[in-house]
């Protein structure tokens, strides 16, 4: 049966760990109709000096190119409906590895990123994630917000483009992500933390600006920052999703981004 009653094309041989000192890693990206981006990410995944053992692209747009990606670089593809949750938790159910890292198609994982993972799985971490970085040309603003960013997460919630990586084990017992169209992430980590050390790794993510500079900058966090209020006082997912969809560009409503 498929995850999450999706599609499932085997493309990639399943992932067994025999060797208990390197233990499996296997990748999840969730991805609507961003084949270029997907593209480069898969490129670079593929050029890591350590890569990883599984690719499971999670496609929620029915794409002739996504599946044609997969094909070509070997991955498993997942055919599901939209959603980052639901993407996520598909991919997740679908994922042979020991431990699960998801990544945003649109990040630039860090060369050793797959052998940081590791460690901290070898240490008994139940997870953790990586720190946040702007890609492209450096400016005082995005190295400012990144900064602020980074101190954020020593105390609050890291969102999924900062690569949050898991044990399986772990994203089994906590129940994994919720089936919610805006902070999926926020249970997982929360029930992660109370497993045990989960924390950031000495290393950054790349993450796109696109958003940002498509939104504006104060207004794409200013409504990140208001949506993240809102959660935190109670206000269901869903409801949030609807309510903040007039007020401004339609990605500020569907994705919980970092800031």
């Amino acid at each position: 049966m498929s995850p999450a009653g999706g599609t499932v094309v085997n493309l990639f041989w399943p992932v067994a760990a025999t060797d208990p000192s390197t233990p499996a890693v296997s990748v999840v990206i969730p991805v609507v109709a961003d084949n270029e981006v997907l593209a480069r990410l898969l490129e670079r995944l593929r050029g890591l000096p350590v890569p990883p053992d599984e690719i499971v692209i999670v496609d929620g747009g029915a794409s002739a190119g996504c599946r044609s990606l997969a094909r070509r670089y070997a991955c498993v593809y997942v055919g599901t409906r939209a959603g980052r949750g639901h993407q996520l938790h598909a991919g997740a159910l679908r994922a042979s590895g020991d431990v699960l890292w998801f990544l945003h198609a649109d990040a630039e994982p860090p060369a050793d990123g797959v052998s940081l993972i590791r460690d901290r799985h070898l240490a008994g971490a139940p997870g953790g994630f990586f720190g946040f970085r702007f890609t492209g040309l450096s400016t005082w603003y995005k190295r400012l917000l990144a900064r602020l960013i980074n101190w954020r997460t020593r105390f609050g919630t890291p969102y999924g483009d900062q690569g949050l990586f898991v044990a399986r084990v772990a994203y089994d017992a906590v129940g994994g992500f919720a089936d919610t169209p805006l902070f999926e992430e926020v249970p997982l980590v929360r029930g992660l933390r109370r497993r045990g050390t989960f924390a950031r790794v000495p290393a950054d993510m790349g993450v796109s600006p696109r958003r940002w500079e498509r939104d504006g900058w104060l207004w794409r966090t200013a409504g990140n920052r208001l949506l993240a209020l809102a959660y935190i006082l109670g206000v269901p997912p869903h409801r949030l999703a609807r309510r903040y969809q007039p007020l401004g560009p339609p990605e500020i409503k569907t994705d919980s981004e970092a800031w």
